[in-house]
Formats: structure tokens, sequence, C-alpha cells
């Protein structure tokens, strides 16, 4: 599984509407309205590196009301519901 974050500045108008189209996109698993730099942030998570470009490159990026992305890929999750996770482990 490939997990990238891709920062959005929206036309601010659309926003609404666009986080809906990015969230109903096929591999996008979450888009979040942000405050700071960015507008939106969506969460795309795709079985291969290949999968990326079709969902961010072929799809993403010509939706109307997208001004600009940064596109951040991830190479480790860490969350603290899996440590507590791990650390419960024959506990039973």
């Amino acid at each position: 599984m490939v997990t990238a974050i891709v920062l959005i500045k929206a036309e601010t108008n659309r926003i609404p509407e666009l986080a809906n189209q990015i969230a109903a996109t096929s591999g996008v698993s979450e888009v979040f309205s942000v405050a700071g730099r960015y507008d939106l942030v969506a969460i795309v998570r795709v079985a291969k590196n290949d999968d990326l470009a079709d969902v961010i490159s072929d799809k993403m990026r010509h939706l109307d009301g997208i001004v600009e992305t940064e596109t951040m890929i991830a190479f480790r999750a860490y969350s603290k519901q899996d440590l507590e996770a791990g650390f419960e482990l024959g506990l039973d």
C-alpha cells in the first residue's frame, strides 16, 4: 500500500464542491478542509506508485478550482493506535 498526502490550494468559492469531488475519486480515502497555507488535504491510498499518477496527475489535477498542489509520499506510518495494539498482544 502506498500513501500520499496531497496539499491543495483551491479557489475559495469552490472549496466545498472540490472537497466532495476529490473525496469521490477512487484511491482517495479522506479529504480535510484545513486552515493555513492550504485549503484542503487529501489522503490517497493506492496499491502501487504508478497508481498515484492515475489518481493525482490524471484525475485530481484536472478538477476545476485547484490552484496548486504539493504531494508528499509517505515512507512509514506511525500511529498511537498501532503502538498501543502492539503492547496489548498476548495479554488475553
